[in-house]
């Protein structure tokens, strides 16, 4: 698994929590995905198009939900999370910063082709893994993952997809692999490692929880430039 994951910039695994955990954190996920006043801030909807009490979000990110509800971070799911990134990449991986993003029933809206890695600013050690776990089955249909196997660490020039919206770039989707998940399994990917995935065309969420994990003495640098990973939507970072 580390070998994959070094080598190609993503890996699946098929378990990570059981059901039971995926049960408990989906009651704690869907407290904060109907609650717009307890995200207010932290709440966004990647399409662009906005969000108001009337509208419906077709792609709902919220940044750093254990800081709203601290029983999603001393859960089994962040602990075990946590275990692996280290396995892939070192004892001093932490996690750095997590978010929610759930694609509403029948909204029909991609995430484009992105590199992680153009959102963060830059740092010495280049190591990080983002946890994607699956709290629904997630299939083609419902906005699975898809990745392109990274041949380097170059970040491609990124712009906003739309006003308000996601960061995308240009990407050649040949080698493009689509990663199904039972709910309860996960992929870990690195920063520039291209990732996609299709709208939801079913009457079902798509509910995912993203931690994302990096070197404890980076997360320190981050916060003394006052980087804390709120939301802000800009390329920040376009060079190796």
């Amino acid at each position: 698994m580390k070998k994959d994951f070094l080598d190609n910039g993503f890996v699946k695994l098929d378990f990570l929590i059981s059901l039971s955990e995926v049960e408990n954190i989906r009651d704690l996920y869907d407290g904060l995905l109907y609650d717009k006043e307890r995200t207010k801030g932290l709440r966004s909807d990647l399409s662009g198009v906005g969000s108001t009490k009337n509208s419906i979000e077709k792609i709902t990110q919220i940044m750093l939900p254990s800081t709203i509800e601290p029983k999603l971070f001393e859960s089994i799911t962040y602990g075990r999370a946590l275990n692996q990134a280290k396995l892939l990449l070192g004892e001093d991986m932490e996690l750095d910063f997590d978010m929610l993003i759930n694609k509403a029933p029948h909204t029909n809206t991609i995430t484009p082709w992105h590199q992680d890695a153009a959102y963060w600013i830059d740092m010495p050690d280049k190591r990080a893994a983002s946890c994607w776990i699956a709290l629904d089955d997630a299939y083609e249909d419902n906005g699975c993952m898809w990745f392109i196997p990274k041949r380097d660490e170059i970040i491609k020039p990124h712009s906003l997809y739309s006003e308000g919206g996601a960061l995308h770039c240009s990407a050649n989707a040949i080698e493009a692999q689509c990663i199904p998940l039972n709910a309860g399994g996960c992929t870990f990917h690195d920063g520039f490692t291209l990732h996609f995935s299709k709208g939801n065309i079913t009457s079902d969420q798509r509910r995912a929880l993203i931690l994302n994990f990096r070197p404890k003495k980076m997360i320190e640098l981050e916060r003394k430039l006052e980087e804390y990973h709120t939301g802000t939507r800009k390329s920040r970072n376009n060079t190796t």
